[in-house]
Order: structure tokens, then sequence, then C-alpha cells
């Protein structure tokens, strides 16, 4: 668990490096979580960490590939035209 927390910490820094870190952190946490799961043959918890882990995965392309231009979208939608 602390290492699941420490990983959220870590992959919602600003600095590239430490996002970086980040997902090798929630990496382990999945890999202990499975083990943790197995030993008590708890299989939804095996199977999140699974999704979680292909979740992680697609996450740390995205923030390889950069913003795209979905994100700089402007938030504020009352100044949008209808």
């Amino acid at each position: 668990m602390l290492a699941s927390l420490a990983a959220a910490w870590l992959v919602a820094s600003q600095d590239r490096r430490r996002r970086s870190w980040g997902f090798w952190v929630f990496m382990g946490s999945n890999v202990l979580w499975v083990a943790w799961g197995w030993h008590t043959q708890a299989h939804a918890l095996i199977a999140l960490q699974v999704g979680l882990f292909v979740l992680n995965v697609r996450g740390a392309g995205k923030n390889e590939a950069g913003p795209d231009s979905a994100a700089h979208a402007p938030t504020d939608f009352r100044s949008r035209p209808p």
C-alpha cells in the first residue's frame, strides 16, 4: 500500500523524472499486490492489478508522447459559442 501511495505522489509531480520514477514504483506495487492476491487467492485483486498495469502503461505512453491539442482546449465552457 505504501508503494502505491508513493507512486501516486510521484506521478502527480510536474518533474518528468519523478513521474518516470512513479511509473516504475507503480509497476512494483502492482507486482506486490499480485503476490499478495495470489497468496490470499484474491482473484479480483489480481485482475484489478492487471487492469491498473495496462492503464499505467497507457498513461506512460501518453506522457512520453506529450500533450495533444485536446489537452489545451479551453476549460471555461461559458466562453465557447453555442
